[in-house]
């Protein structure tokens, strides 16, 4: 697993979506995915998540909204 990781247990979970999609997500996407209910302030988590992601140069910003696996999807492993 990736050594600067959030300890959030979100983020093992957001990986793993990515780690089983082929294609970028939006925030609300992966909310969906996780099963969080579709509340502006759990899609603004999610965002903001995503873009510690990225930050942390996990996941790449594709455009404005969606992000996207920066490296190859079968190295990312579950806890």
């Amino acid at each position: 697993m990736f050594e600067d990781l959030p300890e959030h247990p979100d983020y093992p979970r957001i990986l793993a979506v990515f780690n089983d999609t082929t294609g970028p997500l939006r925030a609300r996407d992966l909310c969906e995915a996780l099963d969080h209910e579709l509340l502006p302030k759990n899609i603004e988590g999610t965002r903001a998540k995503l873009k510690r992601l990225v930050k942390l140069d996990i996941l790449i910003e594709c455009d404005a909204c969606q992000r996207s696996l920066k490296t190859d999807p079968r190295r990312v492993s579950e806890n």
